[in-house]
């Protein structure tokens, strides 16, 4: 598990790195895609609530998952229109976007280590 400041410090790097290049969404299993659809979100209105994202919201991260060499991941959970949201990140590879692997409805309740 990462500290609170490990979390802080990576958030507002990932922020930085999204003004500066983007981020990519991955959507192999059409999963994020209709998170949006049943929330009723924009993809803008998704990469707003990932820059919104606090510590508090942290759940699992680093992790040392190998998909498309991009690693490390980070995991974090979001209240969206009730719904609890899965949210997986990583800073992805150098002079590039960041990459959001995951933005869909929980599958399973999930843990917040950082929050009161």
């Amino acid at each position: 598990m990462a500290s609170k400041q490990e979390v802080e410090k990576y958030l507002k790097e990932l922020k930085v790195k999204m003004e500066i290049f983007g981020i990519l969404f991955l959507d192999d299993r059409g999963k994020n895609q209709q998170t949006l659809h049943d929330l009723e979100i924009s993809p803008a209105k998704r990469k707003e609530i990932i820059s919104s994202l606090k510590a508090e919201d942290y759940s699992q991260g680093p992790l040392d998952e190998k998909m498309r060499g991009i690693l490390p991941m980070w995991v974090f959970g979001k209240q969206v229109k009730k719904k609890e949201v899965y949210i997986k990140v990583s800073m992805g590879i150098e002079n590039n976007g960041a990459v959001c692997i995951s933005f869909h409805i929980a599958e399973h309740p999930m843990n917040y280590p950082l929050k009161k």
